[in-house]
């Protein structure tokens, strides 16, 4: 049994003003140049170019008109004319008095007060903008496969490994059969066993990562129903995925690597996705979770409480 490879943008619908900053972020570093200046351009200036028309945008980026209807399709807008009117909401939502999603990169020689600062408001605004794109029709019907899941297997490898395990830890916890594989031949072995009722989990922020995809499309080819948790809605890894899970990044530096930012809008939806499984099987759920604690609990106890 397979499925079929579904479009990505088909039937999306179109983001908020809110997140249409956080989907210029995701986005950019896969767009052509001459599209990077387009979303560049209004996301830096949404006032401003939401009184353009679509000549006068295209002249202002140097670009085509083809070129500014191409980038308001990949961001998630049937065409430049939705595209205004998010724009002209962002716009409203800025002069409302929301600070400005910039920060300076953090320097080699700046002091730690300021490195805390920097990391902080950079983490602030990967979750806010994961919050913000998160396409929750998509995570409602991730959770539903993951709550009636016969077996869940989840692949990554490096910081993106990390988080798989986090994720099969929260689910062992109220009762679900999970697990983590970051050996890429281990992970192909086993998604050869999934079928129909299981569930297979990918999570790569480039989307491209090979021995994250290979495992993914052999489960996704035996009828798993299969889930991308990624910062490239494009990337390679969501031709097989039922359910796209979006993440993003704050922007990357020498002292900042993407993993790192990668890493904390990963484990928000990783967090949402949990959250979501808890609630939809609560009835068991709830005892699993207490019994886990129990059987831990003297594991915390004081070294010198009374026997």
């Amino acid at each position: 049994m397979t499925h079929e490879v579904k479009e990505i943008f088909a039937g999306e619908t179109p983001p908020a003003p809110a997140a249409l900053a956080a989907k210029v972020r995701t986005l950019a570093p896969s767009m052509t140049r001459s599209m990077q200046r387009v979303a560049e351009a209004v996301a830096n200036d949404p006032a401003g170019c939401a009184a353009l028309t679509v000549t006068g945008l295209a002249e202002l980026t140097g670009t085509s008109e083809a070129t500014v209807v191409r980038t308001a399709r990949l961001l998630g807008y049937p065409g430049y004319r939705d595209l205004r009117l998010a724009l002209a909401g962002l716009a409203a939502q800025q002069q409302s008095g929301r600070a400005p999603a910039v920060t300076a990169d953090i320097a080699v020689d700046d002091p730690i007060a300021d490195v805390v600062a920097k990391l902080a408001y950079d983490e602030q605004q990967t979750l806010a903008d994961t919050a913000a794109a998160l396409d929750t029709v998509q995570l409602g019907a991730a959770v539903g496969a993951l709550a009636v899941a016969r077996r869940i297997d989840v692949y990554g490898v490096g910081a993106s490994g990390l988080v798989a395990q986090d994720l099969t830890q929260k689910l062992l916890r109220i009762g679900l059969i999970a697990h983590a594989h970051n050996d890429p031949h281990l992970a192909v072995t086993n998604a050869v066993q999934l079928r129909a009722k299981d569930v297979a989990i990918a999570i790569t922020h480039s989307g491209a990562t090979g021995d994250v995809i290979e495992p993914l499309r052999v489960a996704f080819e035996h009828g798993a129903t299969t889930i991308a948790i990624t910062g490239r809605p494009d990337g390679p890894v969501t031709q097989y995925a039922d359910h796209i899970l979006t993440t993003s990044t704050a922007r990357e530096s020498e002292l900042r690597p993407a993993a790192m930012s990668s890493r904390t809008s990963q484990l928000l939806v990783v967090d949402c996705l949990f959250v979501g499984v808890a609630q939809r099987t609560y009835e068991t759920a709830a005892p699993a979770l207490s019994a886990s604690y129990e059987a831990l609990a003297h594991r915390h106890r004081h070294r010198n409480a009374p026997r």
